[in-house]
């Protein structure tokens, strides 16, 4: 299966996220991989502690392949090259972890033929050696959203599922945008449809992930004043409203994560000893990442929104 995020604006959490629900899906015994499609700015590697990478590969990325400048791109298998001593070794039960990294100062680059039949032949391959694969798209309408979107509408990738995870902040400058770039001019579905994509079936295929979202009623807020509570729940009221009438409302999210300190100061993966040993991170948080994990090929959830 082929996951594509994407965001209309930079800082949703996209990437971090993104990574954190790939690494919990990997926990659960799948074997994933993560494509760094963020072509001006490939920085993955940072999230998974891969400092070789951390702003992208020198040995023949995604940028190089897909140009045809290699024959494969540079693989990282994240469980033996990480720096990070809870993220070195595969657990017991875990499944693989792969990144596939884009090049240093890769940079964006246009759409063709050549580009597309790359970019297919590299989904197909993945889809036999992976369970789920992310693809990391740049942000806005960018030439990677176009690359894939090119790439899915291609007969021969008609049997490989693929969903698109739309991440946006909990703010109304980010829903209007997390709208604007589903539904609006030369937006997912509208490019969609002029690479040959069926407009309900792409539809149906997107849903929406709320970040760095603040819960009114969470016993954390218990040091603001009444009146900021009061004021937090109408700003969530409005919120919940706009949401509903740009179409990214509840009925087309698949999950929300919690606002996190530590997600606020690092973007990293969150381990199980952030949570309980070291006790800097939330519970609440994992269990968002891990429900986000299962939920995303689970085809009655999927459909049940």
């Amino acid at each position: 299966m082929l996951i594509f995020a994407t965001s209309d604006k930079g800082g949703t959490g996209r990437s971090v996220t993104s990574c954190n629900v790939l690494y919990r899906r990997a926990l659960q015994g799948s074997d994933t991989c993560y494509l760094d499609f963020d072509f001006g700015s490939p920085t993955a590697g940072t999230v998974f502690n891969l400092p070789d990478v951390a702003r992208g590969t020198n040995r023949g990325g995604l940028h190089s392949y897909l140009r045809g400048l290699v024959s494969d791109p540079h693989a990282v298998d994240i469980w033996s090259e990480s720096d990070r001593h809870s993220l070195r070794g595969r657990p017991a039960g875990a499944g693989r972890l792969v990144l596939y990294p884009g090049d240093a100062s890769g940079g964006e680059f246009a759409t063709d033929t050549e580009v597309v039949r790359r970019c297919v032949r590299l989904f197909l391959r993945l889809e036999e050696e992976f369970e789920l694969t992310f693809v990391d798209l740049s942000a806005g309408r960018s030439y990677a959203t176009e690359i894939v979107l090119a790439a899915t509408a291609m007969p021969e990738m008609q049997p490989v599922t693929a969903r698109w995870l739309v991440f946006h902040r909990w703010t109304r400058q980010h829903i209007i945008a997390a709208s604007g770039l589903v539904y609006g001019e030369r937006g997912i579905i509208d490019a969609g449809m002029q690479w040959g994509h069926d407009r309900n079936t792409l539809a149906n295929s997107i849903r929406f992930v709320r970040t760095a979202v603040v819960d009114p009623n969470s016993p954390e807020l218990a040091g603001l004043r009444a009146a900021q509570v009061a004021w937090l729940r109408d700003c969530n009221r409005d919120l919940r409203e706009l949401a509903t009438d740009r179409r990214v409302g509840r009925t087309l999210e698949l999950g929300s994560v919690p606002l996190d300190p530590v997600l606020q100061w690092r973007e990293q993966l969150i381990s199980d000893s952030d949570v309980l040993a070291r006790q800097i991170a939330n519970r609440e948080t994992v269990e968002a990442f891990e429900a986000l994990a299962k939920r995303i090929s689970d085809d009655a959830a999927w459909e049940g929104l």
